[in-house]
């Protein structure tokens, strides 16, 4: 397949962004990677790690960045190892960009292809077929790496799959297994792994994470991507989604609604529920429901020491709203109704929680 077709395709690349296994610049995370900088100093890195946190944070370039210096023979068994960094030239590095490294498998949804688009899970298939390099002896004696992004697209198989793999490891055998929701990862897996919680990002490293990207990003006018930072989560993926005035002035639409709850201003309530019941309105439908659950964690983060009884109602609703629009979605339902519900809720629930 042609290097610019395959881009075009693969689901875990974002469109203007190198893949993970193509960024060789890294921003924070620092404790996570001296984590895995102890285990290599040490001799003794441990099998199977579950790196969690939010999406676009991060995570599969740390798996990238640590698979390049394990299966660099000279790097691995370094006991004064500085950094993780691989010289973008290197022969490693350029077998792990083209995933033609015989100690390197990756799991992930399959790309598209002419005939079908990109796979929604990681079918056990897959992970049978990819596993199968841990049957067979190391290339040059070295590690064999296995790269899972994300362990949130396993099916129940294919994660039952990877668990035996994990369970009795082959010897000088990694797992970096990526996972946006590791409390979801099954049990059994996570109990096996040492867990490495990767925390959102300061906004000076997400700006020097866009600076790096070249000037489709770095032309974004300043006040455009200061409004992005502050919606982004500490999330390069999600802060690049928000480098639009208009989205950014969407949400600020919606943001200046809900802090005006429990006093709704009707006529705008209105009119948003109107605007997003379109046909054409999905992305501002989609939008709208993120700034909602937003806000909703805000408040709740805010008034944490105010005991459980008073973020009930809160708690009640966030779960309310998405119970309803996963019926929405499913029965493909009027969303003029849903959003005044939603607001009449979210109303009751801040006089509730007042």
């Amino acid at each position: 397949m042609p290097r610019d077709d395959q881009e075009a395709v693969e689901p875990d690349r974002f469109e203007g962004a190198p893949h993970p296994r193509e960024q060789f610049a890294f921003f924070g995370h620092r404790e996570g990677e001296e984590a895995f900088l102890d285990g290599l100093r040490s001799g003794r890195l441990h099998h199977a790690w579950l790196i969690g946190g939010g999406q676009g944070i991060g995570k599969a370039t740390l798996a990238y960045r640590v698979a390049r210096s394990i299966l660099d023979p000279q790097m691995s068994r370094d006991r004064a190892i500085p950094s993780l960094d691989v010289p973008p030239d290197s022969h490693v590095a350029r077998q792990v960009a083209a995933l033609s490294h015989p100690n390197l498998s990756v799991l992930r949804r399959a790309p598209a292809t002419d005939k079908k688009g990109p796979s929604a899970t990681i079918p056990v298939e897959a992970v049978r077929r990819a596993l199968g390099m841990f049957g067979s002896t190391a290339a040059n004696g070295g590690y064999r790496v296995c790269i899972v992004d994300s362990a949130d697209d396993l099916t129940i198989s294919s994660a039952n799959a990877l668990l035996k793999v994990i369970e009795e490891p082959p010897p000088r055998s990694i797992f970096l297994i990526v996972s946006h929701a590791p409390q979801r990862v099954l049990p059994t897996i996570r109990s096996r792994c040492r867990r490495l919680l990767l925390r959102p990002l300061e906004n000076h490293d997400i700006s020097a994470a866009i600076a790096s990207l070249g000037s489709l990003w770095t032309d974004i006018p300043q006040d455009v991507l200061d409004q992005a930072l502050l919606y982004g989560e500490g999330s390069v993926r999600r802060t690049l989604e928000l480098l639009d005035a208009e989205k950014v002035a969407f949400i600020d639409q919606v943001t200046r609604l809900l802090n005006g709850l429990p006093k709704a201003d009707t006529k705008q309530v209105l009119a948003l529920a109107e605007a997003l019941s379109r046909r054409d309105a999905d992305d501002s439908y989609e939008l709208a429901l993120e700034t909602v659950q937003r806000w909703v964690s805000e408040r709740l983060h805010e008034r944490a020491g105010l005991g459980a009884s008073r973020l009930a109602p809160l708690v009640e609703v966030c779960e309310k709203i998405g119970r309803s629009a996963r019926e929405i979605d499913v029965f493909n339902l009027d969303r003029r109704p849903f959003i005044l519900t939603m607001f009449d809720d979210l109303a009751d629930a801040v006089r509730r929680a007042a």
